[in-house]
């Protein structure tokens, strides 16, 4: 029987699809901007509800990754404003 997928990736009967079963981690290849509205996406279905509990542990826990991603994203562009601020700071002494 074919299962079919939700917004979120996650299977009609609440299995994550390929990404439990040992592929990549596909959130590593993710922009910001990606990461960000996929995030939305997951929230969005939680808050609505009329999900099983393990459809809604599959959601948060895929939310949960999203937020790292953009986490990462949001620290790397705060090193790199650090460093700019920085090198110009040194440029005027």
């Amino acid at each position: 029987m074919a299962k079919a997928k939700t917004d979120t990736g996650m299977d009609t009967d609440g299995e994550a699809g390929s990404e439990a079963a040992g592929a990549p981690d596909v959130t590593s290849t993710l922009g910001y901007e990606q990461a960000r509205d996929e995030l939305i996406e997951v929230v969005r279905g939680l808050e609505a509800g009329g999900t099983t509990l393990e459809e809604s542990l599959a959601l948060w826990e895929r939310g949960e990754e999203l937020a790292k991603v953009c986490r990462r994203w949001l620290d790397g562009a705060r090193a790199r404003l650090d460093a700019a601020l920085a090198e110009e700071e040194q440029a005027e002494e």
